[in-house]
């Protein structure tokens, strides 16, 4: 476990502290660069801090270095002790702030904005006491926090920071010891308790639970008739008992204490409807042993050492949680007649209890309801702060901390004051969707902050979104195409979807035509057998095949992809080269856009051949498996794990160059070439010719673009991103 610095009084006490003495009290060992950085953040701290006190009466400076002390003994780097000791200087120094920016540590200075930038929580808290609705905004409010912040170790100078306000709150007024000790109920503790630092956040709870509930905290405190101090003592001598004699019944196990703390013993009361005298687990031991077997023997041994008391058993193993959790729960008549709760487990189970779907977390805060990606990061980073300790190295462990780990989400509030969390990249139209149905149906344009912006204009972190609806209105084909941008979430998409599917069949069928038709002339295809178009798609029957179309189940690429070998001519057997090796069937066929080389299979299901459309779809420990786009399982995917859905490509498609013309038709208006132009930059396509030309009666523009192009697929793109440019009317391929 992480142990946490209480304070440092005694070494305030016995007169000047210098960065020797506190780099002693804390136990902290740095090189001779890093102590440099520190000397000479202490030195800017200390001359800012001067003799100026905070509102609780302790010195500012002694706060810095408490904050810094919890960082230290969190075993953070260098540059995060140094946070802890800045957090207060911008607004203590002022406009002076500038120019001490200059010299400090660059890393810790950004660690302190970061911080200064959480304080949104203070903008959010203005709802209603009690409900529903107050638990879900304060778990959103918990994840903005998180995803807001660049660097995950800002999270952890805010914790340290808000854990020093508790120690000290006893001096500030009654109504602002209940407003900090309620913000940190709501927000901070349980983010510590989400991040594994499990010491800050017992802390946290039990002195938020004494200025909140001060008459139950002192109510519970008696009855526990002892000092936790002495509670610890005893789990100690149990353990030792325990310990000696699984070891004469030839049983390897690792035990730990779980003294409880009066918020959760509290807790676990209400929860219940128990009287303090009825609780079994006030103290308690975790068993961790390696398989099965050696749970049960375990328990026999509990049984034959101490007293079980009846009815206070949990085979959890046997029977596992709806959450997968598995362990054995008892409770017996301890040494000194003090009943005790006993956990017995395997690593297996207990490393499940701690990163899987049980964590601790999950099952002790209630609900049913999680977003499943977020607990995946949170898990990541409890697993994470297992590393850092094992490694030792502070650098590594920090780096892996780093704002990638939420950057697939983004947080906006809606009108009421909701935080809405949606993956990054989604526009006003996903948020509509994710309101209601009929709010993104009848969808025709949003705000943000104020201002209306296009529909697909990507939100961002804090944005505040409204959505504009008309009375009466439908989805539009064109959102479901994902060149133009309109929808990003799974979700919204699969409505769009259904919705079309609602409608009537023929309907479907005759778009579905018209769409067919429409982009085998952009593509310049002509003489194409439909019927035998699509047999090659999982809707044989033409008919079928035009309705999947029209329901948008198959988009303009896949209908590009279905006729490359019409449109290019067919490509030459790469030529060997000495000393490049030869792309060997499988793996070394397919290459894996942002990803880098993978372990890769082809799929059973749909067995693509060279040429078809494909997609990647990252397994667990087998690489990435390569599907055809119109798989019905990359439909499934789309709808459940699309976040594990990657772009590949054939090598050899990658590698070819075709040359081909465009044509496009459009009234003439100022600017128009330069749009072009920066489409065919941003898809990094070579441009190999333009040629121009304006009626001067109807003035109307005709370029020819010659470009070169790897696939019939981004030709479509192509011709699809300039076809929603202003006063575009046609875009086809010139044959």
């Amino acid at each position: 476990m992480v142990s946490v610095t209480d304070d440092l009084s005694d070494l305030f006490a016995r007169g000047e502290v210098t960065l020797e003495r506190w780099m002693e009290a804390t136990g902290l060992e740095l090189g001779a660069d890093e102590q440099a950085l520190l000397a000479r953040t202490w030195d800017t701290v200390q001359m800012v801090c001067g003799s100026r006190q905070r509102p609780s009466g302790e010195p500012y400076f002694e706060h810095a270095l408490s904050v810094a002390a919890i960082l230290s003994s969190l075993k953070l780097d260098v540059h995060t002790i140094a946070a802890g000791m800045l957090h207060d200087i911008p607004e203590l120094a002022g406009k002076d702030w500038p120019r001490l920016r200059d010299r400090c540590d660059a890393d810790a200075v950004e660690l302190v904005e970061g911080v200064e930038r959480m304080d949104v929580v203070k903008e959010l808290r203005d709802q209603p006491e009690g409900g529903n609705d107050r638990d879900a905004q304060t778990e959103a409010l918990r994840k903005m926090l998180l995803a807001m912040a660049q660097d995950i170790r800002v999270v952890f100078v805010k914790l340290a920071e808000r854990l020093h306000d508790l120690r000290t709150l006893k001096s500030l007024p009654e109504e602002k010891q209940r407003l900090i000790a309620r913000e940190t109920s709501d927000i901070y503790a349980p983010l510590a308790n989400r991040l594994g630092i499990w010491h800050v956040k017992w802390e946290m709870e039990d002195l938020c639970f004494r200025y909140l509930e001060a008459d139950t905290y002192k109510r519970v405190a008696r009855l526990l008739r002892e000092k936790r101090q002495d509670r610890e003592r005893y789990i100690r001598e149990v353990i030792e008992q325990l310990t000696q004699a699984l070891a004469r019944a030839g049983i390897e196990a690792e035990i730990f204490g779980r003294p409880k703390h009066i918020y959760s013993i509290w807790k676990k009361m209400q929860r219940k409807g128990l009287d303090f005298h009825e609780l079994f687990d006030i103290r308690a031991l975790r068993v961790m042993v390696h398989d099965v077997a050696a749970c049960y023997a375990t328990l026999g041994v509990v049984h034959s050492l101490w007293k079980h008391i009846p009815k206070e058993f949990d085979d959890y193993i046997a029977t596992p949680k709806e959450n997968n959790y598995q362990s054995l729960h008892t409770a017996v008549v301890g040494p000194e007649g003090k009943t005790l709760e006993v956990q017995i487990r395997t690593y297996e189970m207990h490393e499940q209890a701690e990163l899987g779907v049980a964590a601790h977390w999950r099952y002790k805060e209630g609900g049913s309801t999680r977003d499943e990606r977020f607990e995946q990061k949170i898990a990541w980073l409890r697993q994470l702060l297992e590393w850092g300790r094992e490694e030792g190295g502070a650098e590594d462990f920090i780096d892996r901390f780093k704002a990638e780990v939420f950057e697939d989400r983004v947080y906006v509030i809606s009108p009421r004051g909701d935080v809405i969390d949606l993956p990054r990249g989604a526009t006003p139209l996903d948020f509509a969707y994710h309101i209601h149905s009929d709010i993104g149906h009848r969808c025709r344009g949003g705000k943000v902050n104020g201002r209306i912006v296009p529909l697909t204009y990507e939100l961002r972190n804090g944005d505040q979104v409204e959505i504009l609806t008309s009375k009466a209105g439908s989805p539009s084909r064109d959102w479901l195409n994902p060149v133009r941008g309109y929808l990003r979430t799974s979700r919204a998409r699969s409505k769009v979807r259904a919705w079309f599917k609602q409608q009537d069949h023929d309907k479907n069928v005759a778009a579905g035509r018209h769409e067919l038709e429409r982009e085998l002339h952009r593509l310049g295809v002509r003489d194409i057998n439909l019927e035998q178009l699509a047999q090659k798609t999982r809707f044989p029957r033409l008919e079928e095949f035009q309705a999947a179309i029209g329901r948008g189940d198959i988009t303009a690429g896949q209908i590009a992809g279905l006729v490359g070998d019409q449109v290019l001519p067919p490509r030459e057997r790469q030529e060997v080269i000495p000393g490049r090796p030869t792309p060997d069937e499988g793996k070394d066929d397919i290459t894996i856009y942002g990803v880098g080389d993978l372990l890769t299979r082809m799929a059973r299901c749909c067995k693509p051949a060279p040429g078809d459309p494909i997609i990647g779809f990252i397994t667990q420990g087998q690489g990435v498996t390569i599907h055809r786009r119109d798989c019905n399982n990359v439909h499934h995917f789309m709808e459940t794990d699309e976040h594990r859905l990657v772009d590949v490509s054939w090598r050899g498609r990658a590698e070819s160059k075709y040359q081909v013309d465009i044509q496009v038709d459009a009234y003439d208006r100022q600017g128009l070439l330069r749009d072009i132009t920066a489409i065919l930059t941003n898809e990094k396509l070579n441009v190999l010719g333009v040629n121009t030309s304006t009626g001067r009666d109807d003035h109307r523009a005709r370029m020819t673009l010659t470009v070169e192009i790897s696939d019939v697929a981004q030709m479509s793109r192509l011709m699809d991103k300039i076809s929603n440019l202003r006063n575009v009317m046609d875009v086809r391929r010139k044959v």
